[in-house]
């Protein structure tokens, strides 16, 4: 049986990798398509005027979506995987804030920044084919559509950026103080759509200075 979840320690914070199982995904897919094409729906909903990314829409996720959908248990139940494998603690609390999806496009961009709240994440529901190719065919490392995740600064034997190449599924759960961004990209007209989400869990927890 193929391992799902696993503890990631790159560097400082960990990070929690995790599948969204594949009925919730169609779910969120399915809602996220019928809003695209409500226009009016998709105005009530847009919050990219209050978000940093230079994308073609971003629109918050309805409380009836996020609960009936099952992707509030998945964030909650994921979290609390998380916190008890890094801790040992047992969350008795898991409130989102807020969830949203970023429909990106060819030449878009989310340059760097960081979350509110206490836990934050990020994953993948729709990529396009390519993500195009660096114009030096001697980069290998070309990052276009990559989400970048970096903390504290390059030194001997310690890294300050964790890139992670996008693959439909994969939900990227992280600390929201922890920086990152998403490279543009070229060569299609296809859409990456991504979803992301803050939430508080125990303040006795989270406050370790507490």
């Amino acid at each position: 049986m193929e391992n799902n979840y696993g503890l990631i320690k790159a560097f400082g914070p960990s990070i929690y990798k995790a599948r969204i199982p594949e009925e919730l995904l169609s779910k969120l897919n399915n809602f996220i398509d019928a809003t695209i094409n409500d226009e009016e729906e998709s105005k009530k909903l847009d919050v990219g005027k209050g978000l940093v990314g230079d994308v073609k829409q971003e629109f918050k996720l309805d409380k009836k979506t996020v609960q009936e959908s099952g992707w509030l248990k998945f964030l909650g139940d994921t979290v609390a995987q998380w916190i008890y494998k890094d801790t040992g603690n047992k969350i008795s609390e898991f409130r989102l804030i807020e969830s949203w999806v970023v429909r990106q496009f060819e030449n878009e961009y989310n340059p760097i920044h960081w979350h509110s709240g206490h836990i934050s994440g990020a994953g993948f529901l729709k990529l396009p084919e390519t993500f195009g190719k660096p114009y030096q065919d001697n980069k290998p490392d070309y990052r276009g559509g990559n989400l970048e995740l970096i903390h504290g600064n390059r030194m001997f034997l310690s890294q300050c950026r964790y890139p992670i190449k996008p693959k439909v599924g994969d939900f990227y759960f992280f600390p929201h103080y922890l920086m990152h961004t998403v490279y543009p990209f070229k060569g299609t007209k296809e859409e990456r759509r991504s979803i992301s989400f803050n939430g508080l869990i125990d303040n006795k927890i989270f406050n370790i200075f507490g």
